[in-house]
């Protein structure tokens, strides 16, 4: 037994702690959760715990359906939400098949194969988000508008207002659990916030996102409130994202910077943006993969629609933040089409794929685009090389379907997966009569 491991079993004992839930997500970035008792914990850590990968989304056919979970004691932390005495812990799981083999199903490894390779290019992988989401009233009916609670837009201060106890009480929690926070702030719509994580390596982040998540839907029903990271909930108002800053580094070097380079970014930095664009459009059925996805993206505002970069632009899919002065190793790019429902193992994986095929590859990075991309023609921007996102989750599909990068990233398990899936939400949407049907054509037609 490794030292890890005895550090969490003396912990549990110490801290009187009574579950232990073990945690692991779908292919869909759904969290899944089971408890065991502490005296199982020990064998857990020796063999796994059993249990049915066929009930699982995109895991497994029903004749091969036994999986093993096997715990991560690096990401032990008690969950403050279940009380200090008799509590509840959880760790994330790495899923295995009963022969010892890693599950190619499993979205933790699909990111940890990425991060392998970058590694053997002598990288490492760091990521910062920036985390988007609606705080609405309880009590919503189908048919209906939900209601945020409060009216406020961007940075605005609210004295006794109840997003910023809201985000308290958030914040509080994460730090308890050993996820350190950046920055939060009201969002631009009603009821809609930010908390903005610090930066970790990326697998440590992926993890966080999935307690983010968590979290959050934890403390909005204790204040008897919904938290939502649907991409889009109101026509009218911005939809939710996932910024996420990025950055490789070669030892604790940053090799995206470079001194007395156009805004300090290396050739490493600008073949990695090049090869975020290049494959834009084959990856975007995993960064925004819901039908819904796309009524953010084309929504207008600040979400991107358009394969551009640029400084400070942002109506660009990849930003460069702007340099600050002695400080190379902040030097990063910022991804703008994440979803905050995206499954951020899959997410970071495909995106990592790809800037490292940029780097692999030598891609020369397209001029820069100062212009809000919002604000051209159509014909303005295809006479400047802008190509478009995908404008609906069927044409992402399509165009995932023949992308090499992506089906390798994946693997073919969860490629497939992952297709077969999305191809059913895309006919079930094309089935229904929505509202603004019945509404334009029902009175006329």
């Amino acid at each position: 037994m490794d030292r890890q491991q005895e550090f969490v079993l003396r912990t549990i004992e110490e801290r009187d702690i009574r579950f232990v839930r073990l945690w692991f997500t779908d292919v869909l970035g759904t969290l899944k959760s089971v408890a065991i008792a502490p005296a199982e914990l020990e064998g857990a850590f020796a063999e796994g715990i059993g249990f049915d990968g066929s009930s699982i989304e995109g895991f497994v056919r029903v004749y091969e359906s036994d999986m093993l979970a096997q715990p991560d004691p690096g990401t032990f932390q008690v969950l403050p939400w279940r009380g200090d005495t008799g509590g509840t812990a959880r760790m994330f799981c790495d899923i295995s098949t009963p022969d010892g083999s890693r599950s190619m199903a499993d979205p933790r490894n699909v990111l940890q194969r990425a991060l392998a390779k970058a590694a053997d290019m002598g990288f490492t992988f760091y990521t910062h988000p920036e985390i988007e989401f609606y705080l609405l009233k309880p009590g919503w009916v189908p048919g209906t508008a939900p209601e945020p609670i409060d009216t406020s837009g961007y940075f605005d201060h609210t004295p006794h207002g109840s997003s910023a106890d809201f985000r308290r009480a958030a914040i509080t929690m994460l730090e308890t659990m050993g996820i350190s926070v950046e920055f939060s702030h009201h969002e631009a719509g009603p009821g809609q916030n930010e908390i903005d994580l610090r930066y970790a390596d990326a697998l440590s982040t992926a993890d966080n996102v999935m307690t983010f998540r968590t979290v959050v839907k934890e403390v909005a029903l204790e204040q008897g409130i919904y938290a939502s990271f649907m991409p889009k909930v109101f026509a009218q108002h911005p939809g939710s994202g996932m910024h996420t800053h990025m950055s490789l580094f070669e030892g604790d070097t940053n090799a995206f910077h470079e001194p007395g380079a156009p805004y300090q970014l290396s050739k490493v930095g600008r073949q990695f943006i090049a090869g975020l664009l290049h494959h834009g459009a084959e990856t975007a059925a995993v960064t925004n993969q819901w039908v819904n996805s796309y009524k953010r993206l084309w929504g207008g505002g600040e979400a991107p629609a358009h394969l551009t970069w640029g400084h400070n632009n942002r109506s660009a899919l990849v930003r460069v933040p702007m340099y600050k002065p002695d400080k190379g190793q902040s030097t990063r790019v910022e991804v703008r089409s994440i979803d905050t429902a995206c499954n951020p193992y899959l997410t970071y994986a495909v995106l990592l794929a790809a800037g490292l095929k940029g780097i692999e590859e030598g891609y020369e990075l397209p001029q820069e685009t100062e212009d809000d991309v919002w604000s051209l023609t159509d014909s303005e921007r295809r006479a400047m090389g802008i190509r478009p996102l995908p404008a609906s989750l069927s044409e992402a599909i399509e165009i995932m379907e023949d992308s090499e990068l992506v089906a390798e990233t994946l693997g073919e398990h969860v490629f497939d997966f992952f297709l077969r899936n999305k191809r059913a939400e895309w006919l079930d949407y094309r089935n229904q009569v929505t509202a603004f049907e019945l509404e334009r054509y029902l009175p006329s037609l």
